[in-house]
């Protein structure tokens, strides 16, 4: 087994929208950024384009396939973040959907009262289940270094303090998602692992449209100051921007 000299994050969902661009803002910090991609091609291509990044801030940048949804994906991902960096620093779980209606470009979304169990079901899948099983793989790599950070990325449409209507199945894998961030942060409580999730505003990519109201730069930078704590840093929180948020 080797080691990174380097802090090492893995970011789920890389290959495009706030996935890259945190990924690309990670890379230019020093880190090794395990970049992730469910489609292997798409993650080549985004790689390729993070070069330059890794290289400017002294950072580098490795592919792995995965699939969130398939215990046997995530598995191999640790295996391979074991055997090639012998270490994980940061944790970003950031691959999700949106699949109510037709997205976020559709105003009226889908009705809750005309919402599928299988949208549903497979929402929870990659925004829920996914994350779970990998703060499962990873949190004893984390351990044994007595030191961690998890970034769940959240949305403000899963905050009970400003619940609204429409998108039943988004909203409701990111109100569970915000739930998972609390267990997990209270039972790594005092071991160096800092777990919390961050909403990056609307913003500019696949998923949000061209009509969101934040480029992909400034959406990932909140997400990057959650995967880059000092070890004060806080831990069970909800934020926007570095700064806390109802839940």
């Amino acid at each position: 087994m080797s080691a990174s000299t380097r802090p090492v994050a893995v970011v789920t969902g890389a290959n495009r929208g706030l996935g890259f661009e945190t990924s690309r803002q990670l890379a230019r910090r020093g880190y090794l950024v395990v970049v992730t991609s469910r489609h292997p091609e798409a993650g080549e291509v985004a790689s390729e384009r993070l070069q330059a990044a890794a290289a400017e801030g002294g950072g580098e940048v490795v592919l792995q396939p995965l699939d969130v949804t398939r215990p046997d994906s995530i598995a191999a991902l640790g295996a391979f973040v074991q055997a090639r960096c012998g270490r994980l620093d940061a944790l970003v779980n950031n691959a999700g959907v949106l699949l109510d209606g037709h997205g976020l470009d559709d105003a009226t979304g889908s009705s809750v009262f005309a919402a599928s169990l299988e949208t549903l079901r497979t929402t929870m899948e990659t925004n829920v289940h996914g994350p779970l099983l990998l703060a499962q793989e990873f949190v004893p790599l984390m351990r044994r270094r007595g030191y961690g950070r998890i970034v769940n990325v959240s949305s403000g449409m899963g905050q009970l303090a400003d619940m609204g209507g429409q998108w039943p199945a988004y909203r409701l894998s990111k109100t569970a998602l915000n739930a998972l961030t609390r267990i997990l942060a209270a039972e790594t409580a005092r071991t160096g692992i800092l777990v919390n999730a961050v909403c990056p505003g609307w913003a500019r990519t696949d998923m949000g449209g061209p009509k969101a109201e934040r480029t992909p730069e400034e959406a990932a930078s909140g997400i990057v100051w959650a995967a880059t704590l000092p070890d004060d840093g806080p831990s069970g929180g909800f934020f926007r921007d570095g700064k806390p948020i109802p839940w």
